[in-house]
């Protein structure tokens, strides 16, 4: 569970990072998503999902 705890802080922390340095350019980005169609998105967040699993087997390994 510490570890679990740990992995979900430093997610919030790289999550949070770009929000601190560069908010204009997040209202920005933010934006953007907002007028992207849903397959799109659908298909950006399967990506990060696959790259993620593929980040977790290599350290894993």
């Amino acid at each position: 569970m510490d570890f679990f705890l740990c992995v979900i802080g430093m997610v919030m922390i790289l999550e949070g990072v770009p929000y601190f340095a560069f908010p204009d350019k997040m209202k920005r980005m933010i934006q953007k998503m907002v007028e992207m169609p849903n397959p799109s998105l659908r298909q950006f967040g399967f990506v990060l999902m696959l790259l993620g699993l593929l980040l977790v087997y290599w350290g894993k390994t």
